[in-house]
């Protein structure tokens, strides 16, 4: 149970990160967000002679102002619950169990009211954006499914794609150590990018069915796991003669 003295130095903490916040809050005039469209954040009448990138990137900027006006306003709610605990008495006791919240927790967190148990920030938000709801396929809504492989560039693609310029999570996110770069910790990361198979990445056809090789370091990559599986290609080997698997043997009907 925290000691009267204990209460006092986190009221007084408390009191103090509320007049910080206010005062940033109140410097930053609201993230600007007291003007209607964006525009009138950018000082522009209209979207219609701006280039789309900009607009994108205005956009980008109005929606960050947006989440960091609800993180404020969501530390600032946090304080005032924090501070009324301590007013009625509850402070340092979980609101959902009751049982006592430790004081190496309220050092580093006095905002908070519950235990590690039972705080709601570990609960992972699962919502999707709004703008999927009127993407059609193949953009929709879409699950990393295994069974259900699309050929062509699909929602999957494009998630891959953003994902290798990086993600929040790092090799040591993981219990079992199996990645040992950054760039193999996405979801599907030996995955080909803008093909299908392997050997589409360094072999080209002309318009009169002449096959290129194009040496490069996938098809060194490509060469050795042959060689290593000490087999021709990745079906297995060709026939010692020229045969066409999609024409019967047999061409004469006989």
């Amino acid at each position: 149970m925290l000691s009267k003295q204990q209460l006092n130095e986190f009221k007084l903490q408390l009191q103090s990160l509320k007049g910080d916040l206010k005062e940033r809050y109140e410097t930053n005039d609201h993230f600007d967000l007291m003007t209607g469209h964006f525009h009138e954040s950018m000082g522009e009448l209209s979207s219609y002679d701006n280039h789309p990138g900009d607009e994108g990137t205005e956009l980008y900027e109005r929606e960050k102002d947006i989440a960091l006006n609800e993180h404020y306003r969501n530390e600032y709610k946090n304080i005032n619950k924090a501070l009324e605990a301590i007013d009625n008495g509850t402070y340092g006791k979980c609101e959902v169990c009751g049982k006592e919240i430790p004081l190496e927790r309220l050092e580093a967190l006095p905002t908070t009211t519950y235990c590690i148990d039972h705080t709601p920030d570990q609960v992972t938000s699962h919502e999707r954006p709004l703008e999927e709801g009127v993407l059609m396929p193949p953009f929709g809504k879409f699950d990393m499914d295994e069974t259900d492989e699309n050929v062509a560039f699909d929602a999957e693609d494009s998630w891959q794609v953003v994902q290798s310029w990086g993600t929040s999570e790092t090799p040591s996110d993981f219990a079992i150590p199996e990645y040992d770069h950054y760039n193999d910790v996405g979801n599907e990361s030996n995955e080909n990018d803008g093909y299908v198979e392997d050997y589409e990445n360094f072999v080209g056809v002309d318009m009169e069915g002449n096959i290129t090789v194009y040496p490069s370091k996938q098809h060194e990559r490509y060469e050795a796991s042959l060689d290593e599986e000490d087999i021709m290609t990745p079906f297995g080997d060709l026939p010692a003669f020229e045969h066409d698997p999609y024409v019967d043997d047999d061409r004469d009907g006989k």
